[in-house]
């Protein structure tokens, strides 16, 4: 056996066989790798036609949801120009208040208008239809009319209240990161940068915790850089907010770009006297606290200290009789 092994004819014959298989596999390969690459070419043509097809369909369902709501809005559009609900005396004062509430598209106002107008009478249809038609409401007709007329009332106030209570949360939202974008905004001027590039930062820095005012200094840095009076473009960062320490900081901007005073030094100031506001806030609040507990400690925490301290006697006075 071993004579056989180191036989040189053997091994001759053994070392052609292994250099036949490597040549075979060597001329192999290459076909092997391209049945590959064309599977992988077909995987990737194939998911690219998916992709295709996904997108079209996403593309075509938008465009059918912006057709209807562009139907709607033509709709509330014609409308309200029909009837001439929107009074070009009033609609000033009222884009102003839906700027401020964050709506600020010609669509805006003539969806407020329109529901304005249309509310009084679902609500009073509404109510009417309930008490008129419930048999186990007992009341006579006077006062289901006067029911009726309650619910055309809450109809007329209702778009009111509700675009005053997106105004108050807008407005709290910036007031609470305010003073903190301010304080950026000294550092940034102080640093060396402009107005508009002061604005630009700030609203960078503050994207996550106030959204409402990084996008108030957005528009505000957009007119800034667009509008021919920058004058004008601070006058409506202040109208679109509509809170005091954003009109003083207006005043502020205005007067030094007027007289040639240092911004840093106006912000300055004005950002201390945000701080000392907001430390007497917090401190009126402090105050206001004791008084507003006293009801909740009546209701709630005194006649549970009746009964601990009341209670062993009143038991042992019934036991006793």
């Amino acid at each position: 056996m071993i004579e056989a092994l180191i036989d040189p004819a053997n091994v001759i014959i053994a070392l052609g066989s292994v250099g036949a298989f490597l040549t075979i596999v060597a001329f192999g390969m290459p076909m092997l790798g391209g049945s590959a690459l064309d599977s992988r070419l077909k995987s990737v043509a194939k998911r690219r036609e998916e992709l295709i097809r996904a997108k079209r369909a996403s593309m075509m369902a938008q465009q059918r949801s912006t057709l209807r709501q562009q139907t709607g809005k033509s709709y509330i559009a014609y409308v309200v120009e029909r009837l001439k609900l929107a009074n070009p005396a009033d609609s000033v004062e009222t884009k102003n208040r839906l700027a401020q509430a964050g709506m600020r598209s010609q669509a805006h106002l003539y969806t407020y208008m329109f529901f304005r107008f249309v509310a009084p009478f679902i609500f009073g249809i509404a109510t009417a239809l309930y008490l008129f038609l419930m048999e186990d409401i007992k009341l006579d007709t006077v006062a289901k009319a006067g029911i009726s007329f309650g619910g055309i009332l809450v109809g007329f106030y209702m778009p009111q209240i509700l675009l005053t209570n997106r105004i108050q949360r807008r407005q709290k939202a910036m007031e609470k990161v305010f003073a903190d974008a301010l304080d950026l905004m000294v550092i940034c001027v102080e640093s060396g940068l402009s107005v508009e590039a002061a604005f630009t930062r700030v609203s960078e820095e503050i994207e996550e915790q106030g959204p409402e005012l990084a996008e108030e200094l957005g528009l505000t840095t957009a007119e800034l850089a667009f509008l021919p009076d920058r004058r004008q473009a601070l006058v409506n960062f202040s109208d679109r907010t509509g809170l005091q320490p954003i009109k003083s900081l207006v005043t502020a901007l205005i007067q030094a770009e007027k007289y040639g005073t240092p911004v840093s030094v106006s912000l300055r100031v004005l950002g201390q006297e945000q701080r000392d506001e907001r430390l007497s806030r917090a401190e009126r609040k402090a105050g206001a606290l004791p008084a507003q507990l006293t009801v909740p400690m009546i209701v709630f925490f005194l006649p549970v200290l009746f009964v601990v301290l009341l209670g062993p006697a009143i038991i042992q006075s019934m036991a006793a009789f």
